[in-house]
């Protein structure tokens, strides 16, 4: 197969209803696409790497026909209770010796959400539109234990999106049905995300690179890094320097008199804000 680059989304604030697009869950796992060719399958995440050894529960494509194809997807792992967890999947991804991949396999499957089709039997579909290329999809794919066809809900993104926050889910995509596939980064294609809003104490700073060390309840949560604008940047350092207690080799620590809000996907499982991005100071 040659690799397809694959495409990729921008992020939109809210949720919204339009007949222009279809609606489909924000699955919290890893990209994955999947050629097969001449009965080979291999397995690639976004980043060109091929984990083909790492899933082998998922190398029995079960498609209704003999074909060649590639398809794009989203791969998960879920816990006891049915929930995603990424932290699960990672471990799954993390695995290096034969004998673990394989007991893995068994007791601790991943699944395969498809939601596009890229190449079927010498042709490229990527400039097809979405519509035509997912009924291709709908009809040669039949799913199994370890593959189904993603969600997919017409015009209605809200109803979706609140479904998803009952849930505690991780958000939706809304894709323009008559999107062609192309492999980079686009506003066909958006996600919007449900947030987790978190007011943390900020007690302190890395010394050789940004970062703010976070506090929640008495406890560290992480390091807020992303989103942070220059304003604040400058505004946080302006009251940090006056409020120092103690440093180390890589941190220096203020007393906790600064708070602000983060947003963030999920917590960890070890307690840990995961990727949290700063929303505002809060007074």
């Amino acid at each position: 197969m040659t690799f397809y680059e694959p495409m990729l989304l921008e992020q939109a604030d809210h949720p919204f209803d339009d007949e222009r697009y279809v609606f489909e869950p924000l699955i919290d796992g890893h990209r994955l696409l999947l050629s097969l060719n001449k009965g080979k399958v291999t397995l690639y995440t976004r980043h060109h790497y091929e984990v083909t050894r790492q899933y082998p529960e998922l190398h029995n494509i079960p498609v209704i026909e003999a074909c060649d194809v590639v398809l794009d997807g989203e791969v998960a792992r879920s816990d006891e209770d049915g929930k995603f967890d990424f932290e699960l999947l990672m471990e799954r991804f993390r695995a290096a010796k034969p004998a673990r991949i394989r007991e893995n396999s068994k007791t601790k499957p991943v699944h395969y959400y498809v939601f596009d089709i890229l190449y079927y039997n010498g042709e490229d579909m990527r400039l097809r539109p979405l519509w035509e290329r997912k009924l291709l999809l709908h009809r040669i794919l039949q799913p199994n234990a370890f593959y189904s066809l993603m969600l997919c809900v017409e015009e209605n993104g809200k109803a979706l999106f609140d479904l998803m926050q009952q849930r505690n889910l991780g958000g939706i995509v809304a894709k323009n049905r008559n999107s062609k596939y192309v492999g980079k980064r686009s506003s066909d294609w958006l996600k919007i995300i449900n947030y987790t809003y978190v007011n943390v104490d900020l007690v302190g700073y890395r010394k050789n690179q940004f970062g703010w060390l976070a506090h929640y309840q008495g406890h560290s949560v992480g390091v807020i890094e992303l989103a942070v604008p220059p304003v604040a940047r400058k505004a946080f350092f302006s009251i940090a320097e006056q409020i120092k207690c103690a440093e180390d080799r890589d941190f220096v620590y203020i007393q906790p008199h600064l708070k602000a809000q983060v947003r963030t996907r999920h917590w960890s499982r070890d307690g840990m804000l995961r990727a949290p991005e700063f929303v505002d100071f809060v007074v």
